[in-house]
């Protein structure tokens, strides 16, 4: 029996989880085949089912990647003096990506479209509905998590249920990404501006508002 490399497997994988992105950004989940993304992936079927068992389990992955790099960031947070000044550092760092950088537009907007798609599909496929609840509640946790840590040194309004602010907050942030496709000609830097603004209005202490 022919041994596995770890790191060419591993990389494989995420080729096909980016060749499944594109795919996917393109085509939407339900439009996107297996066939297309073997095609984009350069394998066979036989192969990328070595990998992924279905098209949810793709998105699986690529739900748990994004959350990995999440984790990190929020890590990252937690360690600084002020975990949420680097939390609008963050937004603000979006924003002079988003429009210094055309490539980096398009990522966004693919990325986007990709989101709102597995919206759709988890309400009609109980396979995403679940890797979205999941995916959704650990998010809000890290959040709530910061938030939670703020609040104890005295940095944001400590009557804010910090679970509740954190998915008010997260539809917020969500809701501002969606605007790129209901209404692309909108400026992006002001809106994540005034992005920065409400969320600084809204966790700043009742004394200092």
């Amino acid at each position: 029996m022919r041994k596995i490399d770890p790191v060419k497997h591993e990389q494989k994988r995420r080729d096909i989880l980016e060749a499944a992105g594109r795919c996917f950004a393109k085509d939407g989940f339900r439009g996107a085949s297996i066939s297309s993304i073997c095609s984009e992936a350069k394998i066979s079927a036989g192969h990328l089912y070595h990998y992924f068992a279905s098209k949810e389990a793709i998105i699986e992955a690529m739900a748990a990647t994004g959350l990995e790099h999440a984790e990190a960031r929020f890590n990252h947070l937690m360690k600084s003096d002020n975990p949420i000044e680097g939390l609008i550092a963050e937004i603000e760092q979006a924003n002079t990506q988003s429009c210094s950088a055309q490539q980096h537009q398009i990522d966004m907007r693919a990325k986007k479209q990709l989101h709102v798609d597995m919206l759709a599909e988890a309400g009609r496929n109980p396979a995403m509905a679940e890797i979205v609840n999941q995916h959704s509640t650990k998010i809000r946790g890290m959040l709530a998590t910061l938030l939670e840590t703020a609040q104890k040194r005295g940095q944001i309004d400590q009557t804010l249920d910090p679970d509740l602010a954190a998915a008010i907050l997260l539809s917020a942030m969500e809701g501002v990404g969606n605007m790129t496709m209901r209404d692309p000609e909108l400026d992006m830097k002001k809106k994540l501006e005034m992005l920065s603004t409400l969320i600084k209005r809204f966790l700043t202490p009742s004394s200092g508002k």
